[in-house]
């Protein structure tokens, strides 16, 4: 369904949608069980939930195509990816309630840590602690460009925002900046990181103002291992998108700890409430919100920082944990439940993947189909299939009875 359609068709009342998330849920085979994560974990909350269920797969941007978070999650949302897509930069700018403005370009910084030859050896400088990250983001604050105005501000751990603001003098391309710059991480260790370079005609002043930013950070880094040095990607402009209150007749809310899944919810319109790290902190947070609003968003991240590890173990644990805290989620009453993924990020391959997610839907609508449990071999039966991630909102919606019958 796409944005005008959806707005035609999309009426208001007062039911309740959940779209619990679970950041890169899908998963492959552990060589030596031949189960992925999630059939590994003992979930039974979600398997008594499966089997009243519409189960499937979401496949997130296209058959074959890896998703980032940004992309994943704004499917789940109700809107296109290949329409509605942002760099990170933006996304991390919201998150933090930076005053990001029309004519600033943002991105995402990583501290990483290189070798002596140049090579990273660790992408996310070991996680580096919030509160170090703070005072090497400061310390970076001082470089002065000719033709930008600077800021760097921390995000979480190892993450921070860079927004460059326009001058006005022609260094800076005639006081215009561009998005158009490419990213400088390679997406892997034992490369070095790359060259800020214009990605498109029109991006080469500010691809040199970001050289100019990067050659200076790194003789500042230099001794302060293992945050030695910097990456950066996302770079992009604050969009103007329509929100989930227009087009879905929705109000809508995110419970989402990280900045960047804050940032997202809030460019398509939902208000990000605050919530500690915890998902019990989270459930909290709904509970005591929960006549506010008819959409929530509830995000847990720490299944996908356990994949991107390469922690097939530590998966199985907090899908185990986000298990113990469905009956929860069951018990405000829900008209629609939806749990899944925004991508799949397999332990086994240490990264985001390709792979179809893990998908449900519970409604006092819902036709059962054959599914039994919540894991992949099971979902296979699912009546849903493999279907695009953009189409679960509107099936949710079909369910929370907010859809008009379309023509006569």
């Amino acid at each position: 369904m796409d944005i005008e359609l959806a707005r035609e068709l999309a009426v208001a009342n007062d039911t309740k949608i959940v779209l619990f998330v679970m950041d890169g849920l899908g998963g492959l085979p552990h060589p030596d069980t031949g189960r992925t994560e999630l059939e590994s974990a003992y979930t039974p909350h979600m398997d008594i939930i499966a089997r009243g269920a519409a189960c499937g797969f979401t496949v997130p941007v296209g058959p074959g195509i890896t998703p980032g978070s940004g992309p994943g999650h704004l499917a789940l949302f109700g809107y296109d990816p290949l329409r509605f897509n942002i760099g990170r930069g933006v996304l991390e700018a919201a998150g933090i309630d930076f005053d990001l403005q029309a004519a600033d370009v943002a991105a995402r910084g990583n501290f990483c840590t290189i070798d002596k030859a140049g090579r990273i050896t660790d992408r996310r400088a070991g996680r580096i602690a919030t509160e170090r990250c703070a005072e090497l983001t400061a310390g970076l604050q001082s470089i002065a460009l000719d033709g930008a105005g600077l800021f760097v501000e921390p995000v979480r751990e190892h993450r921070f925002v860079l927004v460059l603001r326009p001058d006005g003098r022609a260094s800076a391309g005639g006081g215009q900046l561009s998005a158009d710059v490419a990213d400088t991480d390679p997406q892997a260790e034992g490369a070095a990181p790359l060259p800020p370079r214009a990605s498109a005609a029109g991006g080469e002043a500010t691809a040199k103002l970001v050289a100019r930013f990067v050659e200076q950070a790194q003789r500042y880094l230099a001794d302060k291992s293992p945050a030695n040095m910097l990456l950066l990607r996302g770079f992009a402009k604050r969009p103007d998108w329509p929100s989930m209150a227009d087009v879905f007749k929705l109000r809508a809310a995110a419970i989402a700890c990280y900045p960047m899944y804050r940032g997202l919810a809030k460019l398509v319109g939902m208000e990000a409430l605050p919530v500690g790290p915890a998902l019990a902190d989270s459930i909290a947070t709904l509970r005591e919100n929960w006549a506010r609003y008819d959409f929530f968003f509830v995000h847990y991240k720490y299944t996908d920082s356990a994949g991107e590890d390469g922690d097939f173990d530590r998966k199985v644990a907090k899908l185990e944990e986000a298990d113990s805290s469905i009956n929860a989620l069951l018990e405000l009453g829900p008209d629609v439940l939806m749990i899944a993924g925004d991508h799949s990020t397999p332990a086994t391959m240490g990264a985001h993947s390709w792979h179809p997610v893990p998908f449900m839907l519970k409604s006092r609508w819902t036709r059962a189909d054959e599914c039994d449990m919540f894991g992949e071999t099971a979902l296979q039966r699912g009546s849903l299939g493999a279907f695009p991630a953009v189409e679960a909102l509107p099936l949710a919606l079909a369910h929370a009875g907010r859809l008009k019958k379309y023509g006569a």
